[in-house]
């Protein structure tokens, strides 16, 4: 201990003291050598001092503080006399005002009074020296001691101690903070806090004893703390936090009450500080108790003329099925909402289970009672510093003065989370004015919603692609989504902007509007080129937690480019067309001679397909359509499901005007599930219609299919294909298909869960067929066009492979099928997948690509 008097280049007095923090242990070394206040015993106060007033006591040393508002603190007793409890009293509430490094109470002449003060320093600015992680501005917000404020000793001890601790939470336990103040002149003085922020003190290890239902490495799934790898310092997952660890637990035992276990309990969550590793070693003691089912379902209720068997509809909880305590609250909160609006607005339903410990099942009673009469008398909302109010209220399905309802409650709450504006948000009440009464608090903590990034990656099928986007999710405060992103690639280019208004004329629909720009480029996949323009507005309904609709309008331009060799049909004889028949192509065998003059020649620098060039000669076509998407989910993680549901239906209906008509169907349908030893088990069913309604259907409209149905083949490599062998031999699409994929994941148990790596194996089987495009087009004046682009003679009918007339394709429903294994890593660049996939049946033209890699990044 010691304090330390230095001069700075300016001459004036500079005075350091420090506290180390190292592990969670505090050192505390007392900033100044003696007591501020000298103890009241040493002074002698006579009996002529009792008798003094407040008027007749004496001040000396104060500079800023008044003489008169020293003495209000001496308050005297009967006859406005002091006596020495009131001195007492008086001097502990100067000392106790923290404006005073010392306050000392004599006698002067005649026993009077006299206070001696030497007032706190006044804090000219304060400055953090050394910080690099956290940023001046948050740490000024922490610290008590203010520019203008008064200097106190107790105050910057508590400012190095809350320092530290902002270090701590972001997990630097080896930091080491020290205050130093620099005298100025006029009693003033400078705060500096010098840090040294240490490194980042992570978690090297996570353990769980009395697992046995489920392994560590799925346990780990579950918790938000990570062990540190080397790309750990992409994330933050691993930083050691204590509040984190403990909600944590309350994840562990969440999870088990969803398998069934309604005995589990989290007992500890055991940390431990390792000096050689410089990290944390965490431990979870559990104990499962055993796995239950529903045994029973049964509804009562004790409010008169009320059906308890009405609720049944609205119970997620089945007879034979696992118990699940997710499925319980869903419930209660369905029903509970459900009497509300049938009426009783202070009905509780309130669970109840019975279990059957032989039998390991578990009886589950909903209890349907008349609550306490209770109102919401005021909303109030602290934190929000940038969100609108409205925003925040419209998330609520009550209002001041409707009756509490703790499930809208808790489904408001629910919803706040979701919106993704808010670090922490929690809702909590206080009483009203009245019994009757309650008034709402929402606390909340914001966070950043806008996003900058710059986007790479690189797949089989579009190669090298970079994209740079900025988004807002809370535009100007009012909720508003907003988003423009532009696309730069090999194959592929383009831009879009995005509009979403969540709550369209205040209610619970959201309108999307979307403009985009998109350009893909010819490849080894396609031969030709496409560009597209377009603009879709949007609504989007939420029927249900796990069940949503949107209706759009798309109205979209969309045109072909062709290299010119692709499309100039050189079949001409001197100034004449030269339309060849089959027998002419049959004298030569069949076989075009490619240096002949005499027209056989027009593939000799090959031609695209027959519908493509049919496309290019119409130019730019209109689609305008309407349709919608219902979609069904029940998956728990978005991200990486391991379990749940996920279907989607959708049509598209075009011909409301614009060039094209036509009627598309699809469904899609994903379902997951949990097998044995963390393996998930995928099973994948798709299938899509296109109808004809009215004018011709385009090549473009048609089902293009590839890995995206059967892993294995090459991008628009199944389905109908022209055979022409001197051409292009584009790939035409189909107006049916259907696909089915069952696949298993299953995780690498030798490697850290962090790393993000699991393996799968599938099967895949699928089809496209049923091409209903053009096969012939006649041109009446191919010899007038520019360059005889686009001339296509279809003089020859039926067509005949071979000739430049006509379209002859593969149209055979065949069942393409693969076998294959991935890897799926789920990286800090973002998702990447890479397949190898073995074709086991194929059709005579399609197309096979083994091996397949996709992926990108943010950064």
């Amino acid at each position: 201990m010691g304090l330390g008097l230095a001069r700075n280049d300016k001459g004036a007095l500079r005075m350091k003291f420090g506290l180390r923090l190292r592990g969670g242990l505090l050192a505390t070394l007392i900033m100044f050598g003696a007591p501020v206040v000298a103890p009241v015993g040493a002074v002698f106060v006579s009996s002529s001092a009792l008798a003094q007033t407040v008027q007749s006591i004496s001040v000396e040393g104060n500079r800023r503080v008044e003489v008169e508002t020293i003495r209000s603190y001496f308050k005297p007793g009967p006859g406005g006399r002091l006596d020495q409890g009131a001195i007492d009293d008086g001097l502990k509430a100067l000392i106790e005002t923290g404006l005073f490094q010392d306050v000392r109470i004599n006698r002067g002449p005649g026993g009077q009074v006299i206070v001696s003060v030497v007032e706190n320093p006044v804090i000219g600015r304060i400055a953090f020296e050394g910080n690099k992680k956290i940023k001046d501005e948050q740490l000024t917000g922490e610290v008590q001691s203010k520019a203008r404020g008064t200097f106190s000793r107790a105050m910057v001890q508590s400012d190095t101690l809350r320092i530290a601790e902002i270090y701590r939470r972001s997990g630097r336990y080896d930091v080491r903070v020290t205050p130093e103040v620099i005298e100025q002149p006029n009693n003033r003085v400078d705060l500096i806090f010098t840090i040294v922020e240490g490194s980042k003190t992570g978690v090297k290890s996570i353990d769980f004893v009395g697992n046995v239902a489920f392994s560590s490495y799925r346990l780990r799934d579950v918790i938000k703390t990570r062990e540190s790898n080397l790309l750990s310092f992409l994330a933050s997952g691993d930083i050691y936090d204590p509040d984190r660890v403990e909600a944590d637990r309350d994840l562990l035992r969440r999870f088990y009450l969803k398998n069934g276990f309604a005995d589990v309990q989290v007992v500890a969550a055991l940390t431990e500080y390792d000096p050689e590793k410089k990290g944390f070693n965490v431990t979870f003691k559990i104990e499962e108790g055993s796995q239950y089912r529903v045994g029973a379902v049964d509804f009562r209720t004790s409010i008169p003329n009320f059906d308890p068997s009405s609720m049944r509809g609205y119970s997620r909880v089945n007879v034979g099925s696992l118990y699940n305590v997710e499925s319980v609250e869903k419930s209660v909160e369905e029903m509970q909402i459900e009497a509300s609006r049938r009426g009783y607005a202070f009905a509780v339903v309130r669970p109840g289970g019975d279990r059957n410990f032989e039998a390991h099942t578990v009886s589950v009673v909903f209890n349907i009672d008349e609550g306490p009469r209770t109102y919401i008398e005021r909303i109030n909302l602290r934190g929000n510093t940038r969100t609108r109010d409205y925003v925040i209220r419209r998330e609520f399905d009550i209002s001041e003065g409707d009756a509490y309802n703790r499930a809208l409650v808790d489904r408001a709450e629910r919803r706040l989370k979701n919106l993704d504006y808010f670090k922490s948000i929690k809702i909590t009440t206080e009483p009203g004015s009245s019994s009757d009464r309650v008034i709402l608090i929402v606390d909340m903590e914001e966070k950043s919603t806008g996003d900058f990034s710059i986007s790479g990656g690189y797949s089989t099928t579009d190669g090298a692609l970079a994209e740079v986007s900025v988004s807002e999710r809370n535009l100007l405060g009012r909720g508003l989504f907003a988003k423009a992103a532009v696309t730069y690639g090999q194959y592929a280019r383009g831009y879009s902007l995005s509009f979403v208004e969540p709550y369209l004329l205040d209610y619970r629909v959201a309108l999307g509007l979307d403009l985009y720009q998109r350009e893909q480029k010819s490849n080894s996949y396609i031969s030709y080129g496409t560009k597209t323009l377009g603009f879709s507005p949007r609504l989007g309904f939420s029927l249900r937690e796990d069940l949503a609709l949107q209706v759009r309008y798309s109205i979209y331009r969309q045109e072909i480019s062709l290299p010119y060799y692709l499309a100039n049909c050189n079949n001409v004889v001197g100034s004449a067309a030269f339309n060849p028949s089959p027998a002419f192509v049959n004298s030569n065998g069949g076989v075009p001679d490619l240096s002949s003059t005499n027209g056989l020649g027009c593939y000799s620098d090959g031609e695209a397909s027959l519908p493509v060039r049919k496309e290019l000669a119409n130019g730019k076509t209109l689609t305008s359509a309407l349709g919608y998407t219902l979609s069904y989910n029940t998956l728990d993680n978005n991200k990486n499901p391991t379990d749940g549901l996920l279907i989607d239906f959708r049509q598209d209906f075009a011909g409301v005007g614009g060039d094209v008509s036509y009627l598309k169907t699809v469904a899609d349908g994903k379902y997951y599930t949990p097998l044995v030893s963390d393996i998930v088990g995928l099973v994948h069913l798709q299938g899509g219609i296109l109808t004809k309604m009215g004018s011709d259907l385009r090549m473009l409209d048609h089902f293009q299919m590839g890995p995206n149905l059967v892993r294995g083949f090459a991008p628009n490599g199944i389905g109908p294909r022209d055979l022409n062998p001197f051409g292009t031999q584009d790939a035409l699409g189909g107006t049916k298909y259907w696909g089915a994929s069952f696949e298993l994941q299953m995780p690498f148990w030798f490697l850290p869960k962090e790393v993000g790596l699991k393996g799968a194996v599938y099967a895949d089987a699928g089809g496209l067929f049923d091409y209903q495009g053009p096969t012939t087009w006649s041109l009446t004046n191919e010899m007038t066009t520019p360059k005889n682009s686009n001339c296509v003679p279809s003089t020859v009918n039926p067509p005949t492979a071979g000739t430049c007339t006509g379209l002859v394709y593969d149209n055979g429903n065949t069942v393409r099928s693969s076998v294959g294994v991935g890897l799926i890593w789920q990286s800090p660049f973002g998702p990447l997948r890479f397949d190898y996939a073995v074709p086991l049946t194929k059709g005579k033209y399609d197309r096979t690509q083994e091996f397949r890699f996709g992926g990108g990044t943010t950064f």
